[in-house]
């Protein structure tokens, strides 16, 4: 890290998780879909600890103009919610899941190329089971891996055997976090 970079307030990030790995998404919903009655909600969040310097929200406001401008040809839309956490949830929708993906992968590079990749908490994948009940894959772009967030009816209860269900039948498609104790729910996911 030099000089300004550290009067700027940029960090370099760790070392970047595969992209292949997000991309995985792009195949792997057509399995859920098809195999598993678990569809798209056509909605995703990119998640991140927002910083209040002009470098950063310079970076996020680019990103969000990119997406709006791209969005009259993709369908993409894009809006922002702070939650209570004190975290920032770039939230996109679209019905193709291709386009959802390839939005979350703009905005991870560019606060990445921008020195604040260790911002980002997580990228989140909203479906639904057969039973409209909620299904989240959770991309934790620190480990470069997916897990599966099942919220059960209730206040925060999570249905774990439905997990890991899911981890059985899309685990040869996605690269699924292999350490259960590092499947941290997200309550209160606002998609």
């Amino acid at each position: 890290m030099g000089f300004l970079d550290s009067l700027l307030g940029r960090r370099k990030a760790a070392a970047p998780a595969t992209r292949d790995r997000l991309f995985a998404m792009s195949t792997a919903y057509v399995t859920l879909d098809s195999s598993h009655d678990v569809h798209t909600r056509g909605v995703a969040a990119i998640v991140f600890q927002p910083l209040a310097t002009a470098d950063f929200s310079g970076i996020v406001e680019e990103m969000q103009e990119v997406v709006k401008a791209t969005g009259a040809e993709t369908g993409t839309t894009v809006e922002t919610v702070d939650d209570p956490f004190g975290y920032r949830w770039m939230i996109f929708r679209d019905d193709d899941v291709e386009d959802l993906v390839v939005a979350i992968n703009a905005v991870f590079e560019a606060l990445q190329m921008g020195g604040y990749g260790d911002r980002v908490l997580a990228a989140v994948f909203a479906f639904e089971d057969g039973n409209k009940q909620p299904v989240y894959f959770i991309y934790n772009v620190k480990r470069g891996s997916f897990y599966p967030f099942v919220p059960a009816p209730g206040q925060q209860q999570r249905s774990v055997e439905r997990e890991l269900q899911l981890k059985a039948q899309i685990g040869s498609e996605l690269p699924i976090e292999p350490e259960l104790e590092r499947w941290f729910p997200l309550w209160g996911v606002p998609i």
